[in-house]
């Protein structure tokens, strides 16, 4: 076993028992937090297709089922429902086939199937992990100007509209940044929050950039908000994360953030500031994440019954 994979098994096990730490002390948005993050970057692993990896195709498929494992005690732990659960005590079952993988040879002990790599919230991503290192120096060039759609997105369609109830488009013009061109595969993942941080409508994430030109990258997607505005509770905002691939370290990296308040909310352009990761939903700790004059840039349409 190389070093490279030593230290990536060590790390998948520490995050698998900082997610089960605190799912048993009842911290649940930690743990789906960490939950999320590593089902991700399992689900990456078990689809690689890079020759240098030391796992076999059928070692990829139970790093696969992990991956839906954590996926599953996630939504149990976000439903109201109890019926079908997955429950801690079967997550825990996880940490000794994930540290062995290499030498794994019994059946799953779970009825499941790894799913298709997609999109999943995941606040802070790389930083719970300790993958990151200073973002300074980018991410390595990309392509010259546009972008494989390489995931289409996850983007929901409007609500219906009720009488007297405001719904809200925004449409995420482009974003400024002064190493643009080097980053690969951006997307934003857009969500509603309350003042702790808890989510109050479906997360989204746009399809990859257009394009990118100079410190510009161009998404032009609307946003359909999930919640009437007048359903939005005091203190909500809308978080708009910035992330990106690093092939060096085959995962996605939350470069910075920005937030609308909801007395930002109305009709026509908007230019928002951008903020340092990791990501600060209660918006407590906020650094800025240049002093130049580089935005978000998005365009609201109000629709009124």
């Amino acid at each position: 076993m190389s070093e490279v994979t030593r230290s990536l098994l060590q790390r998948w096990g520490a995050s698998l028992r900082r997610g089960a730490d605190f799912d048993s002390w009842g911290q649940l948005v930690e743990a789906i937090d960490e939950y999320q993050i590593l089902a991700r970057h399992l689900q990456k692993e078990a689809q690689a297709q890079h020759n240098n990896s030391e796992f076999t195709e059928e070692q990829k498929k139970t790093i696969g089922k992990i991956a839906t494992c954590l996926e599953l005690r996630s939504a149990a732990l976000q439903s109201t429902q109890s019926q079908e659960e997955f429950k801690l005590e079967d997550l825990k079952k996880l940490e000794p086939i994930l540290k062995n993988i290499l030498t794994y040879n019994k059946e799953f002990p779970f009825d499941v199937q790894p799913i298709p790599l997609r999109r999943i919230l995941a606040p802070g991503e790389e930083e719970n992990l300790e993958f990151e290192e200073d973002e300074e120096g980018g991410a390595g060039a990309g392509p010259p100007d546009s972008f494989s759609a390489r995931v289409p997105g996850t983007l929901l369609p409007r609500l219906p509209s009720e009488p007297g109830m405001t719904l809200l488009t925004i449409r995420i013009e482009r974003i400024g940044l002064k190493d643009a061109g080097q980053c690969i595969d951006p997307y934003i993942t857009v969500s509603v929050k309350d003042l702790n941080g808890i989510d109050l409508t479906p997360v989204q994430d746009t399809p990859v950039a257009s394009r990118k030109e100079d410190t510009y990258v161009h998404f032009n997607v609307d946003i359909e908000l999930q919640k009437h505005v007048e359903k939005l509770t005091k203190g909500a905002a809308i978080f708009f994360e910035f992330k990106h691939y690093k092939p060096k370290k085959r995962f996605t990296s939350t470069k910075c953030f920005a937030f609308m308040e909801m007395d930002e909310i109305k009709p026509g352009p908007i230019v928002i500031e951008l903020y340092k990761k990791p990501t600060d939903f209660k918006r407590k700790k906020l650094q800025l994440l240049t002093k130049k004059p580089l935005y978000l840039h998005l365009h609201q349409t109000l629709h009124k019954e």
